[in-house]
């Protein structure tokens, strides 16, 4: 049977026969660089959504100042592990990382959690056309995704996503070293521990793209923008404000006009005075 944890530590004496028959199939894990010469698949993607989803979701962490210096999202880009003496390599169709410590150029192939940095604090699957492995657990070549995640990199966060239907699975790894279902908030989104935000499908009109995303709120519950919708919201505010303006300087106006009919009215009733004083002296009286 495959083992559920991945022991690396000598078996204590007291385990059972079970436990250590168990523990003896398990792969021996290691992390290492990519080798020089080891050739990364380069499959066709077959469902052009993948790209525009996953890039949506990198370009609003960036917008959003939720990027550190060290901070890095990976798409359809190779996470590395060697197991049983052979290198691995999965490609997740997103996956985001708090922090990467070595430079960029030295993971400009692929990316070894651990000694490279972080393991991902989540990775994505868009299911595609084909099977692509997303629920496989198998160990054996070709080793399963879900399996590599779960018990290979110990990724802490793995979600599934259907775009076409809009369906999103998001698991998490628990104590027991597999993953749980997330469970969904009255808000209908999923909370995701580490990058404090919730994260849920969504329908609408991105980048000439119409259908399901995957967008992020904030923890007050507030959608973070694409730099369109910041653009559209800054023009509709400076709509408004140019309205108010406009507004502003026609009452401007109008007072302005009520004051110039105010001036007409005192020069005329000035006029009128200065003919009745004029009238007064004419006939010997001195107007107070």
């Amino acid at each position: 049977m495959l083992a559920q944890d991945l022991k690396t530590t000598t078996l204590s004496s007291k385990q059972s026969s079970e436990t250590l028959a168990e523990s003896l199939d398990a792969p021996v894990i290691t992390w290492e660089k990519l080798p020089a010469d080891f050739i990364l698949p380069d499959d066709p993607v077959d469902n052009l959504n993948q790209y525009p989803i996953a890039d949506a979701l990198s370009k609003i962490l960036y917008l959003s100042g939720l990027m550190k210096e060290n901070s890095y999202t990976f798409m359809n880009y190779g996470l590395i592990a060697t197991v049983n003496g052979k290198t691995i390599a999965k490609a997740p169709d997103w996956a985001y990382v708090a922090n990467v410590t070595v430079s960029r150029d030295e993971i400009v192939r692929s990316y070894t959690p651990y000694l490279e940095g972080d393991v991902p604090l989540i990775v994505l699957e868009i299911i595609s056309e084909t099977d692509g492995g997303e629920y496989s657990k198998q160990l054996e070549t070709p080793m399963g995704k879900w399996y590599f995640y779960e018990q290979v990199l110990k990724v802490p966060y793995y979600g599934i996503f259907e775009p076409d239907s809009g369906d999103f699975e998001l698991y998490r790894l628990g104590d027991s070293g597999t993953y749980d279902r997330v469970l969904m908030e009255e808000s209908g989104r999923y909370w995701i521990e580490g990058l404090n935000l919730t994260i849920a499908a969504w329908k609408g009109t991105y980048d000439r793209r119409q259908g399901y995303w995957l967008r992020f709120w904030n923890p007050e519950g507030k959608l973070l923008p694409w730099l369109s919708e910041v653009y559209e919201t800054t023009q509709r505010e400076l709509g408004q404000t140019q309205q108010e303006l406009g507004e502003t300087q026609q009452e401007l106006g109008e007072i302005q006009q009520e004051l110039e009919q105010t001036q007409q009215e005192l020069a005329k009733e000035k006029a009128l005075a200065d003919r009745l004083a004029a009238k007064l002296r004419s006939l010997g009286i001195e107007p107070d």
